[in-house]
């Protein structure tokens, strides 16, 4: 579900829900199993404040449903047999978690990256996806990042 909580800056929701649900299904995770909440820019500079303790608005904040890092925990299983996690089992997770995302800092790194406003917004979603899975491009040694970029490329998003 993609929802709009801000006025500042004009988000077409319903391609956005289309493109959240083709990477829920890439994932094979349920189509209600992440919410999408577009912030404004106020908002997500106290959320990235109070959760992660840094100051400032960002361009995505993921809040990850269940305390006990049960997308983590999936991508750990996956790993260990050796499988890439292109997939998730679905009847393993109930609802995965919240993706909060400004606007603002997103059009504004629209332009700095010289992509759409449309696909940084695309990109976004599938970065705080990953997230929610247990990814983290601040430890990983860029595991995340390579991902990513090979997912992007699938969603033609690079």
């Amino acid at each position: 579900m993609v929802l709009n909580r801000q006025r500042r800056v004009r988000v077409p929701i319903v391609p956005l829900d289309r493109f959240l649900g083709s990477v829920l299904r890439h994932f094979r995770l349920p189509a209600d199993s992440v919410t999408v909440c577009f912030a404004g820019d106020a908002d997500v500079a106290r959320w990235n404040r109070s959760y992660r303790a840094k100051r400032g608005s960002t361009d995505v904040l993921s809040f990850p449903a269940s305390s006990n890092g049960a997308g983590a925990k999936i991508v750990r299983r996956l790993k260990a047999r050796g499988a890439r996690p292109l997939a998730v089992k679905s009847a393993a997770i109930d609802y995965l978690g919240d993706i909060a995302i400004s606007p603002v800092v997103a059009r504004r790194n629209a332009e700095r990256f010289g992509r759409s406003f449309s696909a940084e917004l695309r990109i976004l979603i599938l970065h705080g996806v990953l997230h929610l899975l247990g990814y983290d491009h601040e430890t990983d040694s860029g595991e995340m990042e390579r991902y990513e970029i090979r997912l992007r490329s699938r969603f033609k998003l690079a």
